[in-house]
Formats: structure tokens, sequence, C-alpha cells
């Protein structure tokens, strides 16, 4: 018996199916490169969610078990299959990134401070190294977290131009350890931590300037004539007093002559302060003669002169709140920030506040809306309102408070107003100022510009010339 010839070109092994070859047998792709597994990819975007690792690693083994050639999968292979299997086990719980907590964390601990404090420097570089080490503890699971990059080169430079050095105390976010007293956002963040507040304190503005103009807690703006003393606070915290007189004779507008603002007793954070200024002697120093209030290196109240004789801070620690006295040619304005809670802290006997609820409707001479001069339009004819501008017209007022002020707000409106009944150029200084203090103090910037609504009648005329009307109306208003 003749034995048949081996084909060529074919070898036994240990590889070979024992059943028939197929016709045409093909030949398996080349394994593909390993690729670089999922969990060493840059944050939690860049890994696969758990039933996609579980998906991807069954996915491969099936394509395995498809194909033509049954020699077992290549080493390479198997260990994909098997990191592919561990990141899936391991991402059921994922990693959180942490950087908003890090950044809030900051926030508070930086919030209260001011560059003007001794002390600024080194708890800012305090509270900056507690920062880059809570960015470190979490570096892990933000990778690849733009937010959390950012902060990371935020830090540095602030350190850099801070002159931080990365070794030193770290201010402590835990408040049973931070807990001042005498420090309203100490206290506040404690609450905070606690469960009791889920919210970080919110902050109040009330403003006063001008002939005058008055800003309430509510972003409310209004212009009055309040001749006299009357509150603008009057809390469980703080009373601040303003009083004004007659800018020009046989007008009823009227301006700030005088200011005096009492920091309450507060248990053991200070004694009574009373600060009063009046025009031409805005000092630095309480009428007892001291600057400031509390004990220990950190006063609780401080006082802060920006401008002798003109400009004045006043920063009260332990109630959270900023006052700005300024003296703008012969009259005084003011501005304040405080804490929501403190502010609305009164009895029912308190409640005549200009700041809480505006001037009343007997002492308001805009039109109900806070517009109290046309900015555009045909231009008013001075007839009988010659005496109401002395020395301005509307075109001349307009361009000077321009200069000033680019943005035709409520602001600049108050400046044109003032200009056209006092003749004052230094009106439009202090509108310019308290647009500044709004800036400074103002907790929501979306809302450092009020502009007067569109849609309100006009109390004296209507129509097509309810602009140029309005001013005149209101002109009349102040000279009746």
């Amino acid at each position: 018996m003749m034995r048949k010839k081996r084909k060529r070109g074919t070898s036994p092994g240990p590889c070979r199916s024992h059943g028939p070859e197929p016709a045409t047998a093909p030949v398996p792709p080349p394994s593909p490169e390993p690729t670089r597994p999922a969990w060493t990819g840059m944050g939690l975007r860049a890994a696969p969610s758990c039933a996609a690792a579980a998906a991807s690693a069954a996915a491969a083994g099936a394509e395995q078990r498809h194909r033509p050639q049954l020699c077992p999968p290549p080493l390479a292979l198997l260990l994909l299959l098997s990191l592919g299997l561990l990141h899936a086990g391991d991402c059921q719980q994922p990693a959180q990134c942490r950087i908003q907590k890090c950044t809030t964390d900051f926030v508070s601990l930086t919030s209260h401070l001011n560059s003007a404090i001794d002390g600024f420097d080194s708890e800012f570089c305090k509270a900056l190294r507690a920062y880059a080490g809570c960015t470190q503890r979490t570096s892990k699971a933000c990778r690849g977290n733009l937010v959390y990059h950012s902060a990371v080169l935020g830090i540095s430079d602030l350190m850099s131009q801070r002159n931080c050095s990365k070794d030193g105390p770290t201010s402590s976010t835990n408040p049973e350890v931070t807990h001042d007293p005498c420090n309203y956002h100490s206290h506040a963040g404690a609450r905070e931590h606690r469960g009791g507040d889920l919210n970080p304190p919110s902050y109040l503005f009330c403003g006063l300037f001008g002939d005058p103009h008055l800003r309430t807690f509510k972003d409310h703006f209004q212009t009055c004539k309040v001749e006299g003393a009357w509150p603008l606070i009057d809390n469980n915290y703080l009373s601040v007093q303003v009083t004004n007189v007659p800018v020009v004779p046989g007008s009823s507008a009227t301006a700030t002559n005088k200011i005096t603002i009492i920091f309450k007793a507060h248990r053991e954070c200070t004694d009574q302060k009373v600060y009063q200024a009046v025009t031409d002697d805005l000092p630095s120093a309480f009428v007892d003669g001291s600057t400031s209030g509390g004990d220990g290196d950190t006063k609780s109240l401080l006082i802060v002169e920006r401008e002798s004789g003109r400009y004045v801070e006043m920063h009260a620690r332990y109630i959270g709140t900023t006052v700005f006295v300024r003296q703008l040619g012969r009259y005084l304005t003011l501005a304040i920030r405080m804490p929501e809670d403190l502010a609305m802290s009164y009895e029912e006997s308190q409640d005549l506040q200009l700041c809480v609820n505006g001037c009343p409707l007997s002492e308001r001479i805009d039109d109900g809306q806070g517009q109290v001069s046309a900015i555009l339009g045909h231009s008013v004819p001075r007839t009988s309102l010659a005496q109401a501008w002395p020395g301005y017209t509307l075109e001349a007022a307009n361009a000077q408070c321009h200069e000033k002020m680019p943005v035709k707000d409520i602001y600049f409106q108050s400046c044109v107003f003032d200009l056209l009944t006092t003749g004052d150029a230094n009106f439009t200084a202090a509108a310019h100022s308290a647009l500044e203090d709004v800036e400074a103090l103002h907790p929501r910037k979306e809302r450092w510009h009020i502009f007067p609504s569109s849609s309100h009648g006009t109390p004296c005329g209507g129509g097509h010339l309810s602009v140029s009307l309005g001013l005149t109306c209101l002109i009349f208003t102040v000279f009746l």
C-alpha cells in the first residue's frame, strides 16, 4: 500500500484542529498593540464606568472566542482583560474630587480678612497652606479636573505674591478649633459645619450719598428729603443716624452733614463705641479717643483712616460688618455691609430704619421707582426753572457725569440730578465714590448697577416726552 504524500507547506502542531480543515482558513489578524489601561487615564471622566469596563472585558473575551484559531490568547490580552476586570470592580466606589470643598474652606477662612489690619499676611498664608494641603489630599481623585489644576496654579501664584513659605502653620477648617466668639465668620462657619445653616452667611448693603440718594438693604433706590436726624440702621448690634440739611435755599433737597454710629457692647468682644463725623471733622478715632475695640492683638473693632479728614473705614469683626464714611465737598456719604441675620435682628419698636424700609412716602422726591433725572431726550426749557439749575444745563451736567461714570445707571442719573438742583460739582465725586463703595462692599456683582424701569408711568406727564418731562416734574417737586 502506497503512502499518501504529505502536502507541502503544512506541518502538524499542537494547535492544529483535529477536524476537517476549512477550504480557506483565514489567517488570524495580528494581536493589537497593548493599549493604555483605562485606569491610568486622567481623572474620573477619562475612566470608563463600571458597566463599561465589564462590558469591554466581556466583549474582548467574546471576540477571542469567535476567532478561528484555538490557540490560547496572547499574554498581553490576558493582562488587559485582567486589568479591565479589576478596574470594573474598583470603580464601584469611585474616589470623589473634593476641590470644591477645598475652595469653599479657603473662602471661609479668608473672607473676613482685611489687608489693612495687622496680621493679614500671616493669616492669609496660613489659609493658603491649608488650601494647598487640601488639594494635595484630593489630587489622585482630581486628575484631569481643570478646576483642580487651575486651583493648584492659583495657589502657587498667590504664595509667590504674598511671599508665603510652603512650610509653616496652617489654618484649621475644624470649627471646634477655629471658633472665635469675636469673629463673626468663625462662628458662622461653625454653624454651617454642624448643619445648623446649610448656606454661608448672606450680606446686605446700604448706602447714602448726594441729595440724598438712598440704596436700601433690598437694593431699592430712592431720593428723599428727610431733613433733620433720621435713623438709617437701628438693630441689636448697630445704630447709624444721619442728619440732613437743606442744600439750596428754598429747596426741599437736602444732604448729609452729620453721621453718628454706635457699635453696641457685645459680650467680651467690645465695649460700646461711638463714632461721630460732621462736615470738616472726619475723625480717625471714636469719641473716647480710641481707634479699636476688644482685647488681644487682633482687634474685634478697628478704625482705618484711608485719607486724612476725607475717608475712614470701620471694621467690626465680631459682627462681620464694614462701614465706609467719606466727606466730598461740604457733605458726607456712608456705605455699609452687614450680615443679613444681624441686620434683621431688631424689635418692633425699631422699625423706622431707612436702610430696611426706605424713606416714608411723604419724604420721597423721586418718581417712586428711583428715577431722579432724565438722561436722554429733548432738552427741557429753563424759563421758570432758572433757579433750579444754577450753573448747569442738562447737556453740561450729562457730559460732566459721563466723564466719571460711563455706565448710565441710576448713579449716573443721580449725579445729573444733583448738579442740576445744586450746581455743586462735588456731587459728581459723591456719586462716583458711592458707586465705588458698592463695588467694594456689595456682595452680588450682578446688582451693582441699577437701571430705572422703563415700564412705569410718568408722575407729571407722559407719552413720548416722559424722559424730559420727568426731570421737569422732579425739579418742580424739589423747589415747591
